[in-house]
């Protein structure tokens, strides 16, 4: 079960402040999923919907259980009905029902995201990004 006072990673780092644009760099599956957990655990305390838009994987239902997650304030939109990622952003960012919203860098990069007129709100956004230079070792898992 995950720690619910458990410290963000240092693999989560904020690239634009005034976005609240907050990159997560893993180096596998393996670890990419164990961090959207802890991101989703955290967002779940959170009043609104956790919305993942083009998620690359998603964890089973026995495991979000397992995690303490509640999966009915989850919602998925796939890449394949996305037609405009920064109209799909910005609804998500202004509607007022969400808690997060998480992408993948498959269908967007962080030149992307900075050039995108992304609306200012306390939703917190994160991207997940693979990076292979990053060990996924216990330590890094257990943080």
């Amino acid at each position: 079960m995950l720690q619910t006072n458990a410290v963000l990673p240092s693999s989560i780092k904020k690239v634009d402040a005034a976005k609240a644009v907050n990159f997560v760099e893993t180096p596998d599956e393996i670890c990419a999923s164990l961090e959207l957990l802890k991101i989703i655990h955290q967002c779940n305390h959170k009043q609104g919907w956790t919305l993942l838009i083009a998620p690359d994987h998603i964890p089973n239902k026995d495991m979000l259980e397992s995690s303490s997650i509640d999966s009915s304030k989850l919602l998925v939109i796939r890449k394949k009905h996305i037609v405009d990622l920064e109209y799909v952003l910005n609804s998500a960012l202004n509607n007022g029902n969400f808690a997060a919203v998480i992408t993948w860098t498959g269908i967007t990069n962080s030149e992307q995201l900075s050039q995108m007129h992304l609306s200012q709100t306390d939703i917190s956004l994160y991207c997940f990004t693979e990076n292979s230079s990053k060990a996924c070792t216990i330590e890094r898992i257990a943080s």
